[in-house]
């Protein structure tokens, strides 16, 4: 791999590593801690949405982040030619 496509592959590895992060900042810290007094207005499930973001929520969006990541650099290594 070049120099140049080598420092593209690792750009857009960290942007998608910063989305990802982003994402689960906002669900696990914004919605589940500063939100959740808002949030509890709604319910889901019998629980309070607050709640439910702080225990069960993040946990869901957590394992679908780890899900996203897998396909987004399957399809990133398959782009610059790096799969097995």
């Amino acid at each position: 791999m070049s120099e140049k496509n080598l420092k593209e592959y690792w750009k857009k590895n960290i942007q998608t590593v910063l989305i990802l992060l982003a994402v689960w900042f906002l669900v696990s810290y914004v919605f589940g801690i500063f939100l959740v007094d808002s949030l509890n207005t709604v319910r889901i499930g019998g629980a309070k949405l607050g709640f439910w973001f702080a225990q069960q929520g993040s946990i869901y969006v957590f394992v679908l982040l780890i899900f996203v990541y897998i396909w987004r650099m399957n399809k990133l290594d398959k782009e610059y030619d790096v799969d097995e």
